[in-house]
């Protein structure tokens, strides 16, 4: 039997103390955290050098992890990192 897709909420930062923080949705977060890690793709994340996977959640359905992105990116800075 295959195993069910799942799909992720997860925090990337650039130190352990950092005030950067990206947050971003994916269908395969080893990949992504290996993208992020060898700046593969241009943007956000490989600018500020975003390469600690700090953070992430588990989803069975792709729109439950979009609304919680969105949840999450809608808090005040102070909570995201509390």
């Amino acid at each position: 039997m295959p195993k069910n897709k799942r799909f992720f909420v997860y925090f990337m930062t650039n130190r352990p103390r950092s005030h950067v923080l990206y947050t971003g949705t994916t269908g395969n977060l080893p990949h992504r955290v290996f993208q992020h890690k060898n700046k593969l793709l241009p943007g956000f994340a490989s600018r500020y050098n975003l390469t600690r996977l700090v953070y992430y959640e588990e989803f069975v359905y792709p729109d439950a992890a979009i609304n919680r992105e969105k949840e999450i990116k809608g808090w005040r800075r102070s909570r995201r990192f509390a």
